[in-house]
């Protein structure tokens, strides 16, 4: 087997094993045959079931047609779909940790990630704020970026899950500055030659000269002057009511959001079901879906595995891209 894109299942209770298995079931078994999958396999028999996908279940060096998986047993799982469980928040550490240590080790060409639940994670003891978080901790990074990434718009976030008060503290102009950089490399890596960066704005119509806050002044425009100085095509502040039209038009291919909402609210208003999350600033690549494990209908067999197949189309690109 060449080095193979790995899928973690996520959170065992959520949709992540049954949209895992639909995306696969899509794909020709020469793509089956490069994927591999890390997760709970008594989970994965049951996401088949319910979807109605009849392809085996194989072991990771296994011959033939199938869905592979490395099978990672975690004690005390619930065996069903749709509950909140702390052997569920082990479950899928345990799932990403493995998947981490074979990327380090040049056994994982990328890792997509399927949806966990914080709240199931930090009841099992790992306190992230989620797979950024974790991921970073995890290879030793200083520090990562979570890029949403979709047909018509783009957005990388200086900050997350984090409190809209501590957003606006961690938008300092070093901060603006590395994800300004971070976002431009990564766009070249996936074949850009002239990439076209914008900064949102932090304050309603960038502060207008102080009148609605100073944070644009102090910490944006000097972020963006020096970015410009090294000869990245970036501008702004730009107020963030219209820069993602305006991206969404056409006019540039990546917006720098300063805090999680800013970004995450017209992405998904725009790409709901096709928009990647990307990790940047690790010495891994990692991609996943952009939905949550909707315990709701997990186990029902009505997920929409559309998301799935839009990560794994990124992570192949990612993978053809020179690091």
């Amino acid at each position: 087997m060449s080095t193979p894109i790995v899928i973690t299942m996520g959170d065992p209770s959520g949709v992540g094993a049954e949209v895992t298995v639909k995306a696969l079931a899509e794909r020709d078994a020469a793509t089956r045959a490069a994927t591999l999958v890390i997760g709970d396999r008594d989970t994965l028999a049951r996401a088949a079931e319910v979807s109605g996908v009849s392809l085996p279940l194989l072991a990771p060096d296994a011959s033939g047609d199938g869905i592979r998986v490395e099978h990672v047993a975690v004690a005390g799982l619930p065996g069903r779909f749709g509950v909140l469980d702390p052997a569920c928040g082990e479950a899928s550490f345990r799932f990403i940790e493995r998947a981490v240590q074979k990327s380090l080790d040049g056994q994982a060409a990328c890792i997509v990630t399927a949806p966990i639940n914080k709240e199931a994670l930090n009841a099992a003891g790992h306190h992230y704020d989620g797979h950024t978080g974790m991921l970073a901790h995890l290879t030793g990074s200083r520090s990562s970026w979570m890029l949403l990434a979709s047909e018509r718009l783009s957005v990388v976030h200086v900050s997350t899950h984090v409190s809209l008060r501590d957003a606006i503290a961690r938008a300092t102009p070093e901060r603006v500055l590395e994800t300004i950089r971070t976002g431009h490399r990564h766009l070249l890596r996936m074949g850009l030659e002239a990439p076209r960066l914008a900064v949102a704005g932090i304050n309603p119509h960038c502060g207008e000269n102080g009148l609605f806050g100073t944070e644009d002044d102090e910490a944006l425009v000097p972020a963006v002057k020096a970015a410009q100085a090294e000869g990245i095509d970036v501008v702004g502040p730009i107020s963030a009511d219209t820069v993602y039209h305006r991206a969404y038009q056409g006019a540039f291919d990546l917006v720098i959001a300063q805090y999680h909402d800013q970004g995450h609210i017209p992405i998904k208003l725009v790409a709901f079901d096709t928009a990647v999350n990307v990790s940047l600033g690790l010495p891994i690549d990692r991609c996943s879906v952009d939905h949550g494990t909707a315990f709701d209908i997990a186990g029902t067999g009505r997920a929409n595995h559309g998301n799935m197949l839009s990560a794994l189309d990124y992570a192949a690109r990612m993978t053809r891209a020179a690091r």
